[in-house]
């Protein structure tokens, strides 16, 4: 199987990365245990290294407990398998004692942003109305919320992003993705890398990545605290804002990257929404 079709069926990277683990695990007979009870027991942590998306699985030193097995030989049939089936799209390899990282290509978080931005996130139920602890984040959560739309509309205006008709008179009742034209852009330059390679850029992109983890992967998140998560993202956005120009030269002399750092900002909005409307069950605003 590709990890770029995989990518189409699995919005949330984390779930994509157990499809490839939970097929290496046949030979150790938890091909038969329910998903659910796998993940539970073989947890997977993403790692906090803003500039790489990775992630860290234990399982081999769980499952060298139950087999009575060396963790290092056990971490190496995992990743020999995952490597054979995903080679071009992840870095895989072993950590002692027996630590299984895997670490997305740029080619894979290119093929991820560009179905985000073409598709969107999944539903993910109704609004948990949950109690808002500190306005002043919701406000922040907000804000950056209306600052991606308010961009998108002036670069829809300057004719930098198409949409699939004029704007309608009822716009603000529909999703801003629903109105973008889901063309595919140039991720990556001549050599295979992300042309958001800024660390700015990669520091959204990896809190983007967290986030819808965290929001439609069916993990318990009870006790998540949502306005953090949101903060987090505005931070990152604001940082990305002040140090990543769009317009100005680069719209000039750079127009692949100009359309790149405009699809990251509708990334970007796509999540805020998201959390604002199903996690913290408040208004996800056009505007200020």
């Amino acid at each position: 199987m590709c990890c770029n079709l995989a990518v189409s069926k699995y919005t949330a990277i984390k779930e994509l990365i157990y499809g490839y683990l939970l097929t290496s695990w046949d030979r150790f007979n938890h091909h038969q245990q329910q998903q659910s009870i796998i993940i539970e027991e073989y947890p997977l942590y993403k790692g906090r290294d803003a500039k790489r998306v990775l992630y860290i699985s234990g399982v081999a030193l769980r499952l060298s407990k139950s087999h009575n097995s060396n963790p290092m030989e056990i971490a190496d049939i995992i990743t020999s398998h995952i490597a054979a089936i995903c080679q071009e799209n992840l870095f895989v390899r072993i950590v002692a004692p027996g630590w299984i990282h895997l670490e997305l290509t740029d080619g894979l978080l290119a093929t991820w942003l560009q179905h985000l931005t073409s598709i969107g996130l999944a539903e993910i139920g109704e609004s948990q109305g949950v109690e808002i602890v500190n306005p002043a984040r919701l406000f922040a959560i907000q804000y950056a919320h209306a600052r991606c739309c308010s961009l998108i509309l002036l670069a829809q205006r300057e004719g930098l992003i198409q949409f699939n008709e004029p704007l309608p008179e009822d716009w603000r009742s529909r999703s801003l993705l629903s109105l973008v034209s889901a063309m595919e852009i140039p991720w990556l330059n001549s050599e295979k890398q992300l042309i958001v390679n800024h660390p700015a850029e990669r520091n959204l992109i990896s809190q983007l990545i967290g986030a819808v983890d965290t929001l439609i992967f069916p993990n318990d998140h009870q006790g998540m605290n949502w306005e953090k998560l949101g903060l987090d993202i505005s931070q990152a956005f604001e940082e990305f804002w002040s140090q990543c120009q769009i317009w100005g030269e680069v719209k000039t002399n750079f127009p692949e990257l100009t359309q790149a750092r405009l699809r990251l900002l509708l990334a970007t909005q796509i999540v805020l929404r998201s959390l604002l409307v199903t996690k913290l069950g408040s208004v996800a605003p056009f505007e200020l």
